[in-house]
């Protein structure tokens, strides 16, 4: 008796008290993982919006600089002997101002040649007693004109079909907003876009000055309107996706497009007020959104996650 209250009772339990213990060890830390499996209870639908009627102003707002334009070389007009050269290097000349005197050989008679316009002259390639004749490069003029030219994404340029001729300019810290005139689209060999027009010779501006180029593309009132992302195409024609709201799968209808501001669009054909169409066409990306803030001074962290 004696030998079980004082070995084999304390044994037991001590086995016991290890047997609670790995039990709760094996609860607290490596929990059963058979999980039934439970169907979901609900499906995830592409949203659908309506064809609706309202206004589309196209507007579009670049971001350019002020620059000098592009300077030329000027060839010579006549044939014959310089007898005079009337400007130096660099100089600055006005409109109709004296350049040279040659000498015509046929007819023979002194020909004044003048600036065409203002401007600075520079590699002048004529000196009093040279024989100069017709082409021969003789200087290179910079206009004292100027532009604005602002840089565009090629994916704006659809927008930019018949463009207007002019556009409304404003200077950061400069006059009142003035008008360019002579509006084009520039379309580099690299796939750069970027849209320029003159500034008035009357116009006071600086080469580098930074400008706000605003473009009035066209407005409607009262228009069939649907949100760009519903339309794969934006310019011309396109094609939408029409939901009868059966849960059968949807129509894709071609449709006619008109004013576009980036945003929602005009439908001239194809769609009637009321139908509904999916907001999104399929396949369609959500645009990643950077999220940037300051962890520490000078340190920046930025999330990004998707938006539509």
């Amino acid at each position: 008796m004696i030998v079980w209250r004082r070995w084999i009772f304390p044994l037991l339990l001590v086995i016991v008290l290890a047997a609670g213990a790995a039990a709760l060890v094996k609860i607290a830390f490596f929990p059963d993982r058979t999980v039934a499996q439970t169907a979901p209870e609900a499906s995830v639908t592409d949203p659908v919006v309506a064809v609706e009627r309202g206004s589309v102003v196209n507007e579009l707002s670049l971001s350019g600089n002020v620059a000098r334009d592009e300077d030329y070389t000027v060839r010579s007009e006549v044939t014959g002997t310089v007898t005079a050269v009337h400007v130096s290097e660099g100089a600055t000349v006005a409109a109709g101002q004296k350049l040279f005197t040659v000498k015509q050989d046929d007819p023979k008679k002194d020909v004044d040649v003048l600036a065409p316009e203002a401007g600075e002259v520079s590699d002048i390639a004529l000196v009093k007693g040279q024989a100069a004749s017709v082409g021969l490069e003789t200087y290179t003029l910079t206009p004292a004109r100027y532009h604005v030219l602002a840089t565009v994404e090629p994916v704006q340029l659809y927008r930019l079909v018949n463009a207007p001729t002019d556009a409304s300019v404003t200077i950061t810290g400069g006059p009142a907003p003035f008008t360019c005139t002579g509006v084009r689209v520039e379309v580099g060999t690299e796939g750069t876009a970027s849209v320029r027009c003159a500034v008035p010779a009357d116009q006071v501006v600086f080469a580098g000055l930074p400008a706000a180029l605003d473009l009035a593309l066209g407005q409607v009132d009262d228009a069939l309107v649907v949100p760009v992302t519903a339309v794969q195409g934006g310019a011309g024609t396109g094609n939408v996706w029409v939901d009868a709201g059966d849960g059968a799968a949807p129509e894709e209808r071609a449709i006619t497009l008109g004013v576009n501001d980036g945003t929602i669009v005009e439908v001239l054909s194809g769609l009637e007020e009321g139908e509904s169409i999916r907001q999104f066409v399929p396949g369609f990306v959500a645009p990643v959104q950077e999220n940037c803030y300051e962890v520490a001074p000078g340190v920046e962290q930025c999330d990004t996650g998707t938006s539509w």
